[in-house]
């Protein structure tokens, strides 16, 4: 029996619906998995018409959370409606995942303002994942086919960077990436690079002390405890010289940090994985695209690779839970 992936609706007014059903469209999509969409039907069959697709061809059941209002789709419009159907879509989905009805979870783009207007006052799916599933920790991470890049801090204004890192947080989100790595990607004694924070890694604190005060001991502390740990490198030279190419994952300080680099290596295909939680989810490494949603040109490549790295990781997560190392 193939697996089940539950698929949200992201935010109606975007592109998830389009690139959801464009995904599933796909033979080596149905040929893999069994998806199940969840999210208003109006919404899905909005995107089937604009996309003239019968519904019916999709041969794809679609789960309705129970909502307050009608969904009237508006191509390119914030809507607390919506934002309340992404949010609705996420909570069923997690329900399904975390009761086994479902193998992985995918979710599509969110509005952030939506969801805040929706009264959803999180900064992210990442953090409203962890708190659906009462995760101790998470992390985020982004990854391509010859890239992996986790975040020491995730949806925070640069201003706010320094302030928010502590020894304590960059131990703590090491080490989950250092086991999803083993768990989620096999691997069995992976290498992780330590990115610095400041111009030339602080430059021996001409240019910043967080590397001295906190990166370093956060790494030394770490090597004690057995993780294979490099840094931390400035962030400029470790891309431009390519030194990803010998390490499992490159941790990053901040967002764009990470993200640049690996967004322009992946060409549109990075996928955005939560790590931390007990059940699986992926999603696109883009946002809602309001600009060009209704227009029926948004691209599905991380879509389709957010379908295949799930599938990939509740495998590997299967195979070492018979193993006892989960």
């Amino acid at each position: 029996m193939k697996p089940v992936i539950a698929v949200t609706v992201g935010d109606y007014n975007g592109i998830g619906p389009e690139v959801v059903l464009k995904s599933i469209l796909r033979p080596a999509v149905r040929r893999r998995c069994s998806p199940v969409l969840v999210g208003p039907a109006a919404a899905f069959e909005h995107a089937a018409r604009m996309m003239r697709i019968p519904l019916g061809r999709l041969s794809v059941p679609i789960i309705e959370p129970r909502l307050t209002g009608r969904c009237v789709v508006r191509p390119g419009h914030l809507s607390a409606h919506a934002g309340a159907a992404a949010a609705a879509a996420i909570r069923e989905a997690v329900r399904m995942t975390m009761e086994g009805t479902a193998s992985a979870l995918v979710t599509a783009p969110v509005s952030k303002q939506a969801l805040h207007r929706a009264g959803v006052q999180f900064p992210g799916q990442t953090e409203f994942l962890q708190h659906l599933t009462r995760a101790r920790g998470v992390a985020m991470l982004l990854a391509s086919h010859t890239l992996r890049v986790g975040l020491a801090t995730i949806h925070l204004p640069l201003r706010a960077v320094p302030s928010n890192l502590t020894q304590s947080l960059l131990v703590r989100r090491l080490k989950i990436l250092d086991d999803a790595l083993h768990i989620d990607w096999r691997i069995s004694k992976p290498r992780i690079a330590v990115l610095g924070l400041n111009p030339h890694a602080g430059e021996e604190g001409e240019l910043g002390m967080e590397e001295r005060r906190l990166i370093l001991p956060a790494i030394v502390r770490l090597r004690r405890a057995g993780l294979r740990l490099d840094g931390p490198f400035p962030a400029d030279a470790f891309f431009a010289r390519k030194r990803q190419d010998a390490y499992d994952a490159v941790f990053a300080m901040y967002h764009d940090q990470g993200l640049i680099p690996l967004k322009m290596s992946a060409r549109g295909r990075a996928v955005n994985v939560s790590l931390g939680l007990p059940i699986v989810r992926t999603s696109p490494d883009h946002g809602t695209a309001f600009d060009i949603a209704g227009k029926g040109v948004a691209e599905p490549a991380s879509m389709i690779e957010a379908i295949f790295l799930a599938l990939a990781i509740a495998r590997n997560r299967a195979i070492s839970a018979r193993r006892g190392l989960s």
